[in-house]
């Protein structure tokens, strides 16, 4: 699974951890967070975010 990097904070989601704290199993897929998601470091929206290189 690919992991994806805020381009506000570089924040990085990776989708073996999830983000529990904030409602998101270990295990999904960046393509699974819901759209209302918000970066757990700087509050940037789901949209801020990228695929890493």
């Amino acid at each position: 699974m690919d992991r994806y990097v805020c381009q506000v904070c570089g924040y990085i989601y990776d989708p073996a951890q999830g983000d529990p704290d904030n409602g998101v199993k270990p295990g999904t897929p960046f393509e699974k967070v819901p759209d209302s998601w918000e970066c757990p470091v700087c509050g940037a929206s789901k949209a801020d975010f990228a695929k890493e290189a």
